[in-house]
């Protein structure tokens, strides 16, 4: 399993932040802050849309690296991805994630 799929199966390299940062793009990086802002009714700063992905030690956005119960759990819990957590069939929080991203099956290998 590559490095840049998250603990929830989400493929990093298919995120425009991730893109934005390993590319050193500052002008996707601020389209993707006011599209965030936008969509989500918040004030999102440029400094803040700044990943290098969800399980690496890089710098992360604000959201995903504080408030993500997700992130908060596997990495508490010292797994991989989700898949390796022994609650991960009764997990309701990862089953919500992943009936709304399919793609997200494939990439935990289920």
């Amino acid at each position: 399993m590559k490095n840049t799929i998250a603990y929830c199966g989400f493929d990093c390299e298919k995120c425009k932040v991730y893109l934005a940062t390993v590319n050193n793009k500052q002008a996707l990086h601020r389209n993707d802050a006011k599209l965030w802002a936008e969509s989500n009714d918040l004030s999102v700063l440029l400094d803040q849309m700044i990943c290098e992905g969800c399980r690496s030690d890089g710098r992360k956005i604000e959201f995903c690296e504080k408030q993500c119960e997700i992130r908060k759990c596997a990495s508490k819990k010292n797994v991989r991805t989700c898949k390796d957590c022994f609650e991960f069939d009764e997990c309701k929080t990862i089953k919500e994630i992943l009936s709304n991203n399919p793609d997200a099956f494939k990439n935990l290998g289920i």
